[in-house]
């Protein structure tokens, strides 16, 4: 499904280009391209943003930054939303109040996305292969499955994703689990 997508690749083979060591395009631009290709729909579903996660125990939000600015010169059709997981930890004390402990690597942050289908990254080798990180595995996301991932998202935040995306809208074979 990911070669099959001109766009995804294209976009793969931008982010590698940036040079970072651990890395990936995850979340949403991942799911809706199985689920859309799982629905057999036609054309793909709009993704709202694409999502290069990484790892970098040095880097701060100046580098998060300057890595979308220069995504953004490279592909502007797309709007790029860059996060180090090293950092989700001071996001979450600034933004949301809460204190939970800094992550470990990328595959550590990836794990904690708010529901289990979601927590799936693609990044682009240098030989060209593809590299999956999924911490927990891909059952979900090929079997239609939404279900809260409780590491990290409280049941009310993922209602509200769920909602707020319209996942049962826009793909009716999902199973959505209330949490």
């Amino acid at each position: 499904m990911v070669t099959a997508s001109a766009d995804l690749m294209a976009a793969l083979r931008v982010v590698r280009s940036l040079g970072l060591r651990s890395w990936c395009i995850g979340a949403g631009a991942i799911r809706s391209l199985v689920w859309d290709t799982l629905h057999e729909f036609d054309r793909r579903s709009p993704v709202e943003d694409t999502d290069v996660v990484y790892y970098d125990a040095e880097g701060g939000p100046a580098q998060d930054a300057d890595l979308e600015n220069r995504l953004r010169s490279a592909m502007p059709s797309l709007h790029w939303e860059v996060t180090n997981q090293a950092g989700v930890h001071r996001w979450f004390a600034a933004a949301l109040g809460q204190v939970v402990p800094p992550l470990a690597s990328l595959e550590e942050g990836i794990a904690t996305w708010p529901e289990y289908a979601t927590c799936v990254g693609v990044c682009l080798n240098e030989d060209g292969s593809l590299g999956i990180v999924a911490p927990h595995g891909l059952d979900d996301l090929f079997g239609l499955r939404v279900r809260h991932n409780p590491l990290r998202a409280s049941v009310a935040t993922y209602r509200e994703r769920v909602a707020a995306k319209r996942f049962g809208e826009r793909w009716p074979r999902l199973s959505i689990s209330a949490g």
